[in-house]
């Protein structure tokens, strides 16, 4: 796979911390570069290939990017624990990993920083967090991946696993809450209070399953069960099984070429799409999932399946550059957009190249790609 390779070099070649090629919502609002989740899930992979490659270069990159944020006493530019949006707290994941790279202390003291937003984010009356706090009593998928596996890892490391409970019951409410028993997935979202135009008036669901709000939530399991003490033995096995039981529904929507549609089930549908970010996220989870014993050797065939399948569709050179398309910039509920959470809203949002929710986890697919050999 040299071309992903040449694609990866390309990416970072171009990106600096202040203006990050991979970052398109920027890019397109123009807005100054700040603390994120998308620009986290990018650095978690390019730490992935450290760990791999040992290729100094990647280190270097994942270091000087995140060190533009960090301040020496551990607060972050243009992080707000009171803002209480749980994106924020993906990119503390890769502080965890840089500390123990580089021996900052400061990395150590960012970690505590995150730490706090997550022992005092508001929560539904059920006691997940809530997204955001401009998205009160909500729980979406994308924020089980968001910030339950940052809490897992500081619990294992510095808390002695105090409110493993707590992470477990969040896991187990979304589970009773939004998923449909019918088909086995999940959907999108749930709101407690019942007050959002989006949301069933009875169940509190969104109408959909987008596919990768299912992959965020497909990871959230897989790191955080990584992060996990496997002592704890009934709720880690429950959490296997979890996970284990959504990636067997999952498989029985793979498209023959190996990815999935933008709205899962909906694949009869002339203007749905096969999805760059979500089928990556699965082809990584798979992948992953059998290299840590979570899910048999047969189903890397599945997870290999998914990861050339998003290669040969839409990593395309153009211009002597390459791109990879097929990706969904963002999808959303509620907001000053009035995001409905139809089938025809998931197909308005824009499809773009190069994105990092679509780059970076073809390129953590890739790294488990390599260890396999």
């Amino acid at each position: 796979m040299e071309m992903l390779d040449k694609y990866i070099e390309e990416l970072i070649e171009k990106s600096t911390p202040e203006s990050p090629a991979w970052n398109i919502e920027q890019k397109i609002g123009g807005t100054k570069s700040k603390w994120n989740y998308i620009d986290g899930c990018m650095i978690k992979a390019i730490i992935e290939m450290y760990s791999i490659t040992k290729d100094e270069k990647y280190l270097n990159f994942a270091d000087n990017f995140i060190d533009y944020f960090v301040q020496e006493d551990g607060t972050i530019n243009s992080y707000s624990v009171e803002e209480y949006n749980i994106d924020n707290v993906n990119a503390g994941k890769v502080l965890f990993e840089l500390y123990d790279l580089t021996g900052k202390e400061k990395y150590r003291k960012a970690i505590d920083t995150v730490y706090e937003q997550v022992k005092t984010q508001p929560r539904t009356k059920e006691g997940n967090f809530w997204h955001k706090k401009i998205y009160p009593n909500q729980i979406w998928l994308d924020g089980l991946y968001m910030g339950q596996p940052f809490y897992m890892e500081y619990e294992t490391k510095f808390n002695r696993m105090g409110n493993y409970l707590d992470i477990y019951k969040q896991f187990i409410n979304v589970e009773k809450l939004l998923k449909d028993e019918e088909t086995g997935l999940y959907y999108h979202a749930y709101d407690s209070s019942r007050e959002m135009f989006w949301c069933n008036k009875e169940t509190g669901l969104s109408q959909n399953f987008w596919l990768r709000a299912e992959g965020w939530y497909v990871m959230a399991l897989l790191d955080t069960l990584e992060k996990m003490d496997d002592q704890i033995f009934y709720e880690y096995r429950k959490l296997m099984s979890m996970f284990r039981n959504i990636i067997d529904t999952m498989l029985k929507y793979q498209d023959e070429g190996g990815m999935w549609y933008q709205v899962i089930d909906k694949t009869d549908r002339e203007d749905n799409y096969l999805e760059t970010s979500g089928s990556a996220i699965m082809a990584y989870a798979i992948l992953k999932g059998v290299r840590l014993g979570y899910l048999p050797e047969r189903y890397s065939t599945y997870g290999e399946k998914a990861f050339y399948g998003v290669c040969d569709t839409y990593l395309k050179e153009k211009d002597g550059e390459l791109n990879l398309g097929g990706i969904c910039l963002v999808a959303g509920l509620g907001g000053k957009e009035m995001r409905d959470g139809t089938y025809e809203y998931y197909m308005s949002e824009p499809v773009v190249e190069n994105e990092a929710k679509g780059v970076a986890p073809l390129l953590l697919a890739y790294t488990e790609i390599i260890r396999r050999g």
